[in-house]
């Protein structure tokens, strides 16, 4: 498949620009700094300005599938409000390009962990994440108003971090996921692995899922 991901550099993005890779897909990585990726077989890096729906419209023409992995930085205090602008231009220009399918990297924070009760609404969420957490909330929101697009929005469990590829893994809707130890997490690995067998077969068109142990 022709697949690109948006933000193939970044905490998420590499690994699904890896696992893209690894099964033989070829790959558009649509980063700030296409220098910095190594050329490898099936990758065309490509910059492009991701708040700007033309130039997104641009790059993803031709594609089977769009992942987007955008983030404007954890550590940037405006990263509500910058989320929301590359949300909606990415949504914008998947449109305009003619693709219908869309996957989008979600966020822990939306996932409910007791009925009705969502985890970023919980007193004690991280205060540095609450605001990524809201935008990326916010644009689950702004897919599903989407008549027209067979999106997928994938959550991860609450710690996400690098490890193994186990494939051993368990998928869910909108509750949290948790393991026998009560703990919520998965690898990035792992969570790449959930990714690229939806945009492969996909089973969760127009729905938000999860994955965790």
């Amino acid at each position: 498949m022709k697949i690109a991901v948006i933000g193939a550099t970044g905490f998420v993005g590499s690994a699904l620009l890896k696992e893209a890779l690894d099964r033989g897909h070829e790959v558009t990585a649509i980063v700030r700094h296409p220098e910095k990726l190594q050329p490898q077989s099936k990758l065309r890096p490509h910059g492009a300005d991701v708040y700007n729906s033309d130039e997104v419209a641009r790059v993803v023409a031709g594609h089977d599938a769009v992942i987007s992995a955008f983030n404007p930085g954890w550590g940037n205090a405006d990263i509500y409000n910058l989320q929301l602008k590359g949300t909606k231009a990415i949504i914008d220009g998947v449109k305009k390009a003619g693709i219908k399918r869309l996957l989008f990297v979600g966020g822990a924070g939306s996932l409910e962990v007791k009925p009705g009760v969502q985890a970023v609404d919980l007193p004690e969420f991280p205060a540095e994440y609450k605001q990524g957490a809201l935008a990326t909330r916010e644009a689950l929101t702004l897919l599903r108003k989407e008549p027209s697009l067979e999106w997928s929005f994938l959550s991860p469990s609450a710690d996400l971090s690098p490890g193994q590829r186990t494939g051993r893994f368990r998928l869910g809707k909108d509750q949290m996921l948790t393991d026998t130890n009560g703990q919520s997490r998965i690898s990035i690995q792992d969570y790449a692995m959930a990714m690229i067998d939806e945009v492969e077969r996909p089973a969760h068109v127009r729905q938000r899922f999860t994955v965790g142990y």
